[in-house]
């Protein structure tokens, strides 16, 4: 069994944090020295260029004046301090021994969906267009949505707080009940275990023995659906010609209801708010 690396203590960690900043101090002090030889290199003589230098003097000094104040200092230690704390956190856990499993579980995971991506990417681009499509023409009714909901959760807010405020009273009760349902069910953890393991070896010799004459019934009716295709077809066909040689009459139906549900609107109109004139009388006489 692989050895778990040890971890770095906390001194350690305190001595390596103080040697980046000691280093980080050094670099600063070099800069700082580089900065001077170039103001000194660029002094100007008889005022030439003598606005750009003293600006650019003025901002160089002002910088090392900060950079060597406590405060920088101070926060360049706890940078350090954090990246270094951050660094021997992560670096066993790449290491170690618990993430073998993890990377061949990834590895295995993607050597296993890549054809299948490959094989369904041109059914999800189509899926993907069409239901752009959708929300592109439900989007007037995306306002009415949002303010719907909205306003459920506004109306479920003031019963959020008070289930909240429930359960922050009810916490000694809320701890009695976790420690009764632990103390209940400790015991049948090792029993859960061992039914699992029971139930999993079952399991898998239910699907030993099943996968056969599943894979033979699997093929027989591959094969009873390649037979009968050519009656599918006929019946598809016999369908969808049924289907067209109706539409003529049911768009005529419908045409016909619309008429005559048009000329009852019009009597009814005509029978609730009678005409100023006597003895006028509306009639449809429908084509």
């Amino acid at each position: 069994m692989a050895t778990i690396p040890t971890l770095p203590s906390r001194d350690d960690v305190l001595r390596m944090a103080r040697s980046t900043t000691d280093i980080t101090g050094q670099l600063l002090d070099t800069a700082g020295n580089i900065t001077r030889i170039a103001i000194n290199t660029l002094d100007p003589r008889d005022g030439s260029g003598a606005e750009v230098l003293r600006v650019l003097r003025r901002t160089t000094a002002e910088l090392a004046e900060a950079s060597a104040s406590p405060q920088a200092q101070e926060a360049f230690y706890r940078m350090v301090d954090t990246l270094t704390r951050l660094g021997t956190s992560g670096a066993p856990l790449a290491v170690h021994p618990v993430s073998e499993p993890a990377q061949a579980l990834l590895t295995a995971l993607g050597d296993s969906l890549l054809p299948v991506l490959d094989a369904v990417e041109p059914a999800v681009e189509e899926f993907a267009a069409a239901l752009g499509e959708l929300i592109e023409a439900m989007s007037p009714l995306m306002p009415a949505t949002a303010g719907a909901a909205a306003g459920a959760l506004l109306a479920l807010t003031p019963l959020l707080q008070a289930a909240a405020e429930v359960l922050r009273d009810s916490a000694p009760e809320l701890r009695r009940i976790a420690d009764a349902l632990t103390a209940a069910l400790a015991p049948l953890m090792p029993l859960q275990v061992t039914l699992a393991e029971r139930a999993a070896a079952a399991g898998a010799g239910v699907a030993r023995a099943s996968l056969p004459p599943l894979a033979d019934l699997t093929e027989a009716a591959a094969a009873t659906a390649k037979a009968a295709r050519p009656l599918l077809v006929a019946g598809e066909e016999i369908l969808v010609s049924g289907l067209e040689q109706l539409q003529p009459v049911a768009l005529a139906v419908a045409s016909r209801a619309g008429r005559v549900a048009r000329a009852a609107a019009v009597r009814v109109s005509a029978a609730v708010s009678p005409t100023a004139e006597p003895g006028v009388v509306v009639a449809v006489t429908p084509v």
